[in-house]
C-alpha cells in the first residue's frame, strides 16, 4: 500500500496502489472527492483492501490537495475532462495488467466530485463494473451509454446534492437500462463518510461501506 504512478500521455500520473489483498484480488477504482487524493481517500482505498480488493485511487488533480472548500472549488475548474478520462482509463488498464487479475474492473468508487467518473468507467468496459456513488451525481450522456449497476449512498440534508438531483440520477440510469440502488443516511450531510470533515457521522460511513463491500462482492 503506496503511493505509485501511472503513465498517461507519455507523463507520471500519481496514484495510490492498496493491494495488500493480492493480484488475484478483484480490482476496484476509487475517485477522489474534489479535496483531492488525500489521507481520507487513502485510507478508504486501504479499508477496501482489507475487505478484499486491489485497489487503485489516481490522483485526478496532480498533486494538489486542500481543506478549504474555495480552493476546492477552484480546483475542479482547472480538470481537464479529457485528460481525467485518460487518467481514469490509465487506471482501470493498471488493473487490468495485474498478474493473475480479471482483465477488467469489477467496480469504481467516485465520492461527490469523483462520482462522475466512476459511472463513467463501466461504460468504457462494454458496461462491465459496477458503481458506487458517495452524495455525488452525474448526467447527460453517460447516462444513455450501456453500464453495470449504481450503489448510490446520499444525504438527507445536503445543499450540493438534493432529493430534485437524485430523482433526476435515478430516473437518468433507469432510462438508460442500468440498475440502481440509492441509500438515504437520516441525520448526515454531505461528505458524512470522510473522517476529516465536520460532517463526518462514523455509523453512517460504516453502514454505507458495508453496503458498499456487500455490493461490489455481489457483482
Amino acid at each position: 500500500m503506496a503511493m505509485d504512478q501511472l503513465e498517461v500521455a507519455g507523463q507520471p500520473v500519481r496514484a495510490y496502489v492498496a493491494d495488500s489483498a493480492g493480484a488475484e484480488a478483484p480490482g476496484v477504482v476509487v475517485f477522489h472527492a474534489w479535496w483531492g487524493l488525500n489521507d481520507d481517500v487513502t485510507a478508504f482505498a486501504d479499508r477496501l483492501a482489507g475487505a478484499g480488493f486491489f485497489v487503485i485511487a489516481p490522483d485526478l488533480y496532480g498533486g494538489a490537495v486542500t481543506a478549504k472548500v474555495d480552493e476546492a472549488k477552484r480546483l475542479t475548474g482547472t480538470v481537464d475532462e479529457e485528460r481525467a478520462n485518460a487518467i481514469a482509463l490509465a487506471a482501470v488498464e493498471r488493473l487490468a495488467r495485474r498478474s493473475g487479475g480479471s482483465g477488467a474492473i469489477v467496480g469504481a468508487v467516485g465520492f461527490s466530485f469523483g462520482a462522475h467518473w466512476s459511472v463513467w468507467c463501466p461504460t468504457q468496459q462494454d458496461g462491465r463494473g459496477a458503481s458506487v456513488v458517495y452524495y455525488g451525481t452525474t448526467g447527460g450522456p453517460v447516462l444513455a451509454q450501456p453500464g453495470g449497476p449504481v450503489l448510490g449512498h446520499f444525504a438527507e440534508d445536503d445543499p450540493f446534492e438534493g432529493p430534485e438531483d437524485i430523482a433526476a440520477f435515478e430516473e437518468g440510469l433507469r432510462d438508460g437500462g442500468r440498475e440502481s440502488a440509492i441509500h438515504l443516511y437520516p441525520g448526515t450531510g454531505h461528505w458524512f463518510a470522510e473522517p476529516s470533515r465536520g460532517a463526518y457521522r462514523p455509523e453512517a460511513a460504516d453502514l454505507a461501506f458495508a453496503r458498499t463491500v456487500e455490493f461490489l462482492r455481489s457483482v
